[in-house]
């Protein structure tokens, strides 16, 4: 019997310059996701556009981040791949987003 691995649910997602996502889980940490290598793969494609990545949020029960119908990720790839955010003086040492 295998017990699969519960990985914390996401809260919020703020789409960043340079296809990054700043992503806050529900015990209060955020990582930072690189998306970029993802853009090779077709299914990802369409996020090269700013209009559409930008349009990057949590799904309603905090199990991913959704673009659409027919994009999203898991949280325990970000969970996983993604890299703390730092937390420095006021600031969160993350770029605004780009508009």
């Amino acid at each position: 019997m295998t017990t699969a691995t519960k990985y914390p649910r996401i809260q919020n997602v703020t789409p960043q310059r340079g296809k990054t996502l700043l992503v806050t889980f529900e015990n209060g940490v955020r990582k930072v996701y690189d998306c970029g290598p993802l853009l090779q793969r077709d299914v990802f494609r369409s996020l090269q556009d700013d209009a559409v990545f930008r349009c990057a949020h949590a799904d309603s029960h905090g199990y991913g981040v959704v673009w659409n119908d027919d994009i999203d990720l898991a949280e325990s790839e970000i969970w996983i791949n993604g890299r703390t955010a730092e937390q420095s003086g006021g600031g969160d040492g993350i770029p605004p987003p780009h508009r």
